[in-house]
């Protein structure tokens, strides 16, 4: 007799993607300069430790507010007893300015607006919650974040339809792609809710263009369903295009069109947003949704109970935001490094013959091996040579597949989470080994022409 829950004696959690994996392996041999020099270096990671300098530098001028004081006076009380699930209203409001502030002022966000969750993971799952019944659906462009298989499906019994996304134009969206995916649905007898898009698109590196946003608009005017926004990375962008927000392109179209069915998209839009990226604070756990639907709020507020963000944390975050000066000098300084850090990244896998697709955002590229597959472009070749740079080149990145992208042979590689000498040691090994098959595959062409000779 099973003791326990289906969902607790079935394996449905997405642990066995490859993406999980090659954390596994690495953790079981993580690479350290002098005492594991030949362990595996974790590019599977996409977390921001670049400016971790600012960070504690400011903690060290802010000491009072770190030791939960207010003008010289312990809050300590105020802050450990009870808190409700609205949040903090500090914090509430220095988010709001944050997040325009990124927007460059194109829009301004309300704080009654906002629902405060322990990262984005949980608001991500709130919003299926809210916005589907188990067994329908939501619409997701490949390649897409791993994680989502997990965060989006396993507790809530949504489905997810992937709408394939092809090399030829970038991998971006097009009108034709959302309903060849939605009539994918309809085979399958699926409900189609809405669309789930990453802007900037984890794994891609690129922000969305007005084309693709207005693309999605229209498509969710004409089937009626709604648009999340996941834009955790939208303080990331170290390169043009600069960011546009779905909620820019709506506001726009209801400044210029203002008719019934672009204001009643308004309802329907909600946006992700947390500090693990931009900030590069994981670890605190502060995560959020924004929409202008009054139901979703209410609702999302109530179940945020289930994963609050902890009252000491909202008091420093809240302190760290409200410090305009600073937070314009890290989002500057932050862009600056994530730049020449990727730029370190393309040059190193330029010399080793692998190039990668033009991004400009994000802690990681879109890496294009196809070309080291060999004579099998299939997912199985793409499986083999991610193994191979795992266990014998000693590099934890992310296999496409794992990403759900239609075309073997692409992986998303991180580049924020190292030091520059470990990603020297990285591009030393991915090198070596590119070079490695192109030798080898020289040599079996050269003995296949001298046999037909």
């Amino acid at each position: 007799m099973n003791m326990l829950s289906r969902k607790a004696s079935h394996d449905s959690h997405g642990q066995d993607s490859s993406y999980f994996l090659g954390w596994q392996e690495y953790e079981k041999n993580p690479y350290h300069p002098i005492q594991n020099p030949t362990g595996i270096i974790q590019m599977g990671l996409a977390e921001n430790q670049l400016s971790f300098d600012l960070l504690k530098s400011w903690l060290r001028r802010n000491s009072d507010i770190v030791g939960m004081k207010k003008d010289g006076i312990s809050v300590f009380r105020e802050l450990a007893l009870f808190q409700d699930y609205h949040g903090l209203p500090a914090l509430k409001n220095e988010l709001v300015d944050f997040m325009a502030k990124i927007r460059e002022n194109g829009i301004k966000f309300a704080s009654e607006k906002l629902v405060l969750t322990a990262g984005a993971t949980p608001a991500n799952e709130i919003l299926m919650f809210c916005l589907a019944d188990p067994g329908e659906a939501f619409i997701l462009p490949t390649p897409y974040y791993p994680g989502f298989d997990r965060d989006l499906k396993w507790r809530t019994g949504v489905e997810i339809v992937p709408m394939h996304c092809s090399s030829s134009n970038g991998f971006r969206i097009t009108s034709s792609a959302l309903e060849q995916a939605y009539q994918q649905a309809q085979k399958l007898n699926l409900k189609i809710k809405g669309v789930l898009v990453t802007n900037p698109s984890n794994p891609l590196g690129i922000t969305m263009t007005k084309t693709e946003l207005n693309h999605l608009v229209d498509f969710a005017i004409d089937k009626n369903i709604h648009i999340i926004s996941d834009e955790i990375y939208s303080g990331t962008v170290f390169d043009s295009p600069k960011f546009v927000s779905i909620t820019e392109v709506v506001n726009e179209r209801i400044t210029t069109v203002n008719n019934n069915s672009i204001t009643s998209i308004w309802n329907r839009i909600h946006i992700v947003y947390g500090f693990s990226k931009d900030l590069g604070i994981p670890g605190f756990r502060v995560g959020m949704i924004f929409s202008n639907n009054e139901t979703v709020v209410a609702a999302a507020t109530k179940m945020s109970s289930f994963g609050l963000v902890s009252s000491q944390t909202q008091y420093l975050v809240a302190n760290l935001l409200k410090d305009k000066k600073f937070t314009c000098k890290h989002m500057e300084e932050t862009q600056k490094r994530l730049k020449r850090r990727k730029e370190m990244l393309v040059s190193g896998l330029r010399n080793a013959g692998i190039r990668c697709l033009k991004s400009n955002a994000g802690l990681f590229c879109w890496v294009d091996m196809r070309h080291l597959l060999g004579s099998a472009t299939t997912f199985e070749a793409e499986k083999e040579l991610w193994m191979n740079i795992l266990c014998k080149v000693g590099l934890n990145i992310s296999p496409g597949s794992s990403c759900h992208c239609c075309e073997p042979g692409w992986f998303r590689v991180c580049f924020a989470n190292m030091s520059e000498d470990t990603l020297e040691v990285a591009m030393r090994r991915i090198k070596a080994f590119a070079d490695s098959i192109t030798i080898s595959t020289s040599v079996v062409r050269g003995s296949i022409a001298k046999w037909e000779n």
